[in-house]
């Protein structure tokens, strides 16, 4: 494309951009929503539930970082085409695999194969954000671009939890079908490749941005230790509600996708603060420090048995996804364009390595000691995470045929 895109157009991307992104989280945590019917109406465990609920994230992180690769060498839009063509196949299986009763394992292989389809979209909606919209406006567009997470959790709660009451846990599977459809046929209508430009805060061509300083891996880092009580609020939460407290299956779908709009609009909020301030990192530190105490509040007001507890795990999920468009954000304006591709590939890879290596682990502790002391475990984390945040890299000098933005 030869000419910069109008609003409109950049903004049309960036939604078709969410929705792709939301096809994946549907993919690879919507299993997570089947935890409440797998135990109660099919007798599975907490832990063997959890489990199962893993395998699509396993799938995600066998392949994210080729498809990191292939995202630098060939382009958005062709990649993102492939990946969610590939993942409506996926998830159509696994829905008929269930409907045909073709066992567990038929099924794990098909949200295998699914995670697997799906890892393109959040690197490549990452570099769609970094290439089309203006280093004042990114952190608000990322901000908006990583509400899809929130989003995808919010649709599957409010569905995939009912749907499988109502009827079986095929009718909660065929919400990935839905959504994966939607957002290759978005994909499809709108998103063009945007020039392959450098930032003001990159490395430079031809630069490994992980031999220049230490910045990208510890945000790599930090984001992982980050994402555990993340993951482990969207995974438990619903049965937290259903099994420990007895809420109904469509009453705890309503609170948690409005957990999850805030959590949205948290990211949004974010993303503006981080515009305003001129830095990435900053904010992460409040947040980090934020997830910490209110993880803390949700432990002890779930131990003694507080009415004010689900008020405090809205409040913990909404700060506790928010930093995650200002790692993003802050990773593909540093590593730039050659590199942004891996290097977004490798944080979703950590961040979902750690995901699931901790959901079964969270699972047989609630198994065993119960959700206050796995609510404890996971506000442990952000504490870690508070002291390895980096500060934000300065600004390349001006090059020639390079724009510099002082940030």
């Amino acid at each position: 494309m030869d000419t910069e895109p109008s609003t409109t157009r950049r903004w049309a991307m960036l939604v078709a951009s969410i929705l792709g992104a939301m096809a994946t989280t549907c993919t690879v945590s919507g299993v997570g929503f089947l935890i409440p019917e797998l135990h109660t109406g099919e007798g599975m465990s907490i832990a063997a539930a959890s489990t199962l609920a893993t395998v699509p994230t396993i799938g995600l992180m066998l392949t994210i970082i080729p498809w990191g690769a292939a995202l630098d060498r060939f382009g958005e839009r062709r990649i993102l085409l492939i990946s969610l063509g590939l993942t409506v196949v996926a998830t159509t299986g696994a829905a008929v695999s269930s409907a045909t009763d073709l066992g567990r394992g038929v099924l794990a292989a098909w949200l295998l194969i699914g995670g697997m389809a799906s890892a393109a979209t959040n690197g490549a909606s990452g570099r769609i954000v970094v290439g089309w919209f203006p280093p004042r406006g990114r952190g608000t567009a990322m901000g908006v671009r990583q509400t899809a997470q929130p989003l995808g959790i919010g649709l599957c709660a409010l569905t995939i939890p009912v749907l499988s009451a109502a009827h079986d846990v095929t009718a909660g599977l065929w919400v990935p079908v839905g959504m994966s459809l939607a957002g290759l046929v978005a994909v499809a209508v709108t998103i063009v490749d945007p020039p392959r430009t450098s930032t003001a805060t990159d490395v430079g061509a031809g630069v490994n941005p992980y031999r220049a300083s230490s910045f990208l891996p510890r945000v790599h880092a930090v984001s992982v230790l980050l994402v555990i009580p993340q993951s482990t609020l969207w995974t438990f939460v619903p049965a937290w509600l259903i099994v420990a407290h007895h809420w109904a299956p469509g009453t705890a779908g309503v609170l948690v996708t409005v957990s999850q709009v805030l959590g949205a609009a948290g990211r949004i909020a974010a993303g503006r603060w981080s515009d305003v301030w001129g830095s990435r990192m900053k904010p992460i530190r409040v947040i980090a420090l934020g997830a910490a105490v209110s993880s803390a509040v949700l432990a002890l007001t779930d131990w003694v048995s507080s009415p004010v507890a689900a008020a405090v795990m809205v409040v913990a999920t909404v700060i506790t996804v928010a930093d995650n468009g200002l790692a993003f954000t802050g990773i593909a304006e540093y590593a730039g364009p050659s590199w942004s591709g891996r290097a977004l590939a490798v944080q979703n890879t950590g961040q979902f390595l750690a995901t699931s290596a901790t959901t079964p682990v969270f699972g047989a502790l609630i198994g065993a000691a119960g959700f206050p002391l796995a609510f404890a475990v996971m506000s442990l984390a952000p504490l870690v995470a508070l002291p390895l945040v980096p500060r934000d890299p300065a600004p390349r000098p001006k090059e020639a045929g390079v724009t510099v933005v002082s940030r």
